[in-house]
């Protein structure tokens, strides 16, 4: 019985296919995936710090593995391990805190703590996938307190690697051919491409520059190298994603932009779908690459652009790049390129000083935007930003704040439906997903549509088949279809 891993993210896209690509060296390195955390030898927690909540819920998280699984070796990573990493070494069973700024020897790491792990249980090891790498201890044993910035010593035995320096990252791109597996319920059927990191926007309520690092760019070829791998095991979309996407290409040797880049990828997936994207890196250009004849073998017809609030002053306050009338002017670009688009955005409530007139102006704008959905956020003050200070002085009350988050969700739940209405009796481009045998019992495969709309599809398919749809009705917060004439052809 070899060592078992098991990897938990939380957090966005781009966090979640780290953890991807770490699960996937794992599995290189001979370790065998767990049932689950209660299961694994080595549990590697992969943390986000973007809310005070997401510190809570990591927190949650490694004490409930420690309790039902205390002989496992806890390693925690991510954006909050690299925010705090003393905070973090201080919870009961951590052994290793590795911020962003090591992650790439997450890897190298886990192995010997597996190792250890299997050994004190009696399973058996594989001297040659993991005893003899002796790289990790040399790593363990010289980090020691490596970041610690609290008081006095660092917790004993527990292995610190945080800097903010970031001279360690290696932005890769994870073995997508590994990731990927149609068949397979523990992977992907529509894998992340990951293919920048970092920000240096400094948005005034924002931590994720100190958590992430500069702009880092994966160079183009390797981005097609992992592209080619995942449509030569049989992919169907790819999504394309970054900590700030659209600043792709700008700090390579030769600089190149996201255009550049979605114009090569292009050449080599039968579907790509871009995530998130900043509104002023919506170019003319980028745009030019979406056509109605593509919508199958192309683009995903689906744009999301973070707005946080449609409020001039509040705009000015978190130190966006952009205006209400920049971001309406791209959405309605968007929207005449792309007439049957999820557009998106992501909007924070309750920010300093969002007085209730400041919120009906942002209420307001957004009612009058095309936007299908949103992703909606209570604002929360992390440490070490501008708008912590700010917060002290100027906060929203939570009932308050609770308030206008209902607001909006109701607002959205109105444009998401009329949205969906519009497509019955239509036929829509989408790829069948991982179903459950419950699903199936009852007669019909999940599948996502071409612009990004959950898809109830009657019949038995395997996952990443890519087909059209013929819409019948709007079922729950998706649509409900058959398959299309087109795809029986």
């Amino acid at each position: 019985m070899v060592a078992e891993y098991h990897v938990e993210n939380f957090g966005c896209r781009a966090s979640r296919a780290d953890g991807e690509a770490i699960a996937a060296e794992l599995r290189g390195r001979g370790l065998m995936p767990a049932a689950g955390p209660a299961q694994a030898d080595v549990v590697v927690i992969n943390t986000c710090s973007v809310t005070a909540q997401a510190d809570r819920t990591a927190r949650a998280f490694i004490r409930r593995v420690q309790r039902k699984n205390p002989n496992a070796r806890i390693v925690v990573t991510g954006c909050y391990a690299q925010r705090a990493p003393g905070e973090v070494a201080a919870l009961k069973g951590v052994h290793a805190v590795v911020g962003n700024s090591h992650k790439a020897l997450v890897s190298e790491i886990v192995p010997e703590l597996a190792a250890e792990a299997a050994l004190a249980r009696g399973s058996f090891v594989p001297v040659n996938s993991l005893l003899s790498r002796q790289a990790p201890a040399k790593i363990l044993a010289q980090s020691q307190g490596a970041g610690w910035s609290g008081a006095g010593d660092p917790p004993s035995g527990v292995a610190i690697l945080a800097d903010q320096v970031f001279a360690h990252t290696l932005l890769a791109a994870a073995p997508l051919e590994a990731v990927f597996d149609h068949a397979s319920s523990s992977r992907q059927t529509r894998p992340t491409l990951k293919v920048q990191d970092g920000c240096g926007n400094r948005c005034s309520f924002c931590v994720i520059p100190q958590t992430r690092g500069p702009s880092r760019s994966l160079p183009l070829e390797e981005c097609l190298r992992a592209a080619r791998a995942f449509a030569a095991a049989g992919g169907q979309e790819l999504v394309l994603s970054g900590i700030n996407l659209g600043r792709w290409g700008r700090d390579l040797s030769r600089p190149l932009t996201l255009k550049d880049l979605v114009e090569n990828l292009l050449l080599e997936v039968p579907r790509l779908r871009l995530s998130s994207i900043e509104p002023m890196d919506w170019t003319p250009e980028l745009l030019e690459l979406f056509s109605a004849e593509q919508s199958l073998h192309g683009l995903a017809h689906h744009a999301h652009l973070p707005l946080q609030s449609g409020s001039d002053a509040i705009l000015r306050a978190m130190h966006r790049r952009y205006r209400p009338w920049h971001y309406a002017e791209k959405l309605r670009a968007i929207r005449e390129r792309l007439p049957y688009a999820a557009i998106g955005a992501d909007v924070m409530v309750g920010f300093p000083g969002e007085s209730d007139a400041l919120f009906e102006e942002s209420f307001a704008f957004i009612e009058s935007q095309p936007l299908t959905y949103l992703h909606l956020f209570p604002f929360s003050a992390r440490p070490q930003t501008a708008a912590w200070e700010l917060a002290q002085k100027s906060p929203v009350p939570p009932a308050r704040v609770d308030e206008r988050m209902q607001r909006l969700r109701r607002l959205v739940e109105a444009k998401s439906l009329a949205f969906r209405q519009s497509f019955v009796g239509r036929d829509l481009p989408a790829i069948t997903l991982k179903t459950s045998d419950q699903e199936r019992q009852q007669g019909f495969t999940r599948a996502l549509t071409g612009n990004f709309l959950d898809l109830r599809l009657t019949g038995i398919f395997d996952s990443n088949q890519s087909l059209w749809a013929a819409i019948t009705r709007v079922e729950g917060e998706g649509l409900a279809g058959e398959i299309a004439a087109r795809s029986r052809k």
